[in-house]
């Protein structure tokens, strides 16, 4: 029996565990089982990995991406560049190799939405999801600007956005919490009012499907697209890393 799990705080909802179920039935993989680590704190993953033999991988969720770092022992090229892990493979010498699927994920969902007038994005949000989000773009050559509540030296402030900025940059993705289930009535404070049917706005939020940014998006007549096909293409790449002969 292998055991895979995901660790995160207040995660009964989860996709993944409901997602694995359905895969091991569908594909009658039978000696595999998912689970939730749920931890009020970081600290008490190493006594569950002790106490998980079979443990074979796991996944990672808020608020823990960027807090379990510390604890892996190796890092994958790109987890090292994000700097924000999803995916952990425990290698035959029991180490944890951290790694990231979220930018396979978003950035494999998102190609087949591109035209060729989608060559700058918005990213709303600093957090763990928009570092995956911006490592895609940059392997797809689309430059990008930061958004978040307050000016940095990496990031623009929603009140900075200007008509001209919406206008230049017809890609934009939300990597913030706003809107997702139950406070489905919360989005990010952008002017939508300079949305066009240029325009494609991404949000990974998947509950709702379609968040209130996606719904004034659509408005505007720009395309939309939710998070669930990044959540799917993220699980499967994790699945594979799982199942890799590597030491």
């Amino acid at each position: 029996m292998k055991t895979y799990a995901l660790v995160g705080r207040n995660i009964s909802y989860s996709f993944s565990r409901r997602y694995f179920a359905e895969k091991f039935a569908k594909e009658q993989i039978t000696d595999c089982e998912y689970i939730n680590f749920d931890i009020p704190y970081i600290e008490e993953l190493p006594t569950l990995i002790a106490a998980t033999p079979t443990l074979a991988g796991m996944n990672v969720t808020i608020p823990y991406k960027e807090a379990v770092l510390p604890l892996l022992d190796q890092q994958s090229e790109a987890l090292m560049a994000i700097k924000a892990c999803n995916t952990i493979k425990m290698l035959p010498s029991g180490k944890l190799k951290g790694d990231n699927t979220d930018y396979i994920g978003f950035r494999d969902s998102l190609i087949p939405y591109l035209q060729p007038h989608h060559n700058r994005a918005l990213i709303l949000g600093t957090g763990g999801a928009s570092k995956a989000v911006a490592f895609a773009l940059s392997q797809l050559g689309i430059p990008f600007l930061l958004v978040s509540r307050e000016s940095s030296a990496i990031a623009i402030s929603y009140h900075e956005l200007t008509k001209e900025i919406i206008e230049n940059h017809s890609l934009i993705i939300n990597t913030t919490p706003l809107g997702t289930f139950p406070k489905t009535e919360a989005f990010p404070p952008i002017p939508y009012q300079w949305i066009t049917s240029q325009h494609l706005l991404y949000d990974l939020i998947y509950n709702p499907e379609k968040t209130t940014f996606l719904a004034k998006g659509a408005t505007q007549g720009a395309t939309i697209l939710n998070g669930y096909p990044m959540l799917v293409l993220q699980a499967e790449a994790a699945w594979k890393i799982w199942n890799e002969d590597i030491d």
